[in-house]
């Protein structure tokens, strides 16, 4: 079992900077991919960002390439996303998840936590 606990969000303005952690419970975090999920108001939660459970391996999509990092650090049982040059439309909840390598759907979910990204 992994509970997860996101903070880090609040309103900034557009082109501004924020990071986001994830604190993880539980003595096996670095066994899992963390991921980092988003939902827009009124839309679908999407995929953002993802790490493997040591770090080598990181995937992100197209829209947060080049401006979001998602790193993690398995002894603090924390994962982050750095976002930079931040949008209106990059504006959401945002939700940290969980999941073994070998498994396709992420099992462990955070409340998310709420970014404003004001114009």
């Amino acid at each position: 079992q992994v509970q997860l606990v996101e903070s880090g969000g609040r309103l900034v303005q557009a082109g501004g900077s924020l990071r986001l952690s994830c604190a993880a419970s539980g003595r096996t975090f670095s066994s899992y991919t963390m991921g980092w999920f988003r939902q827009a108001p009124c839309k679908e939660r999407e995929f953002a960002a993802a790490i493997s459970w040591t770090g080598g391996s990181t995937n992100y999509a197209g829209s947060v390439k080049g401006r979001f990092t998602i790193s993690r650090d398995n002894a603090k049982n924390t994962v982050y996303l750095q976002m930079n040059s931040l949008k209106p439309e990059d504006t959401g909840v945002y939700y940290c998840a969980a999941k073994l390598a070998a498994t396709i759907n992420y099992a462990y979910w955070g409340q998310g936590t709420e970014v404003t990204v004001s114009s």
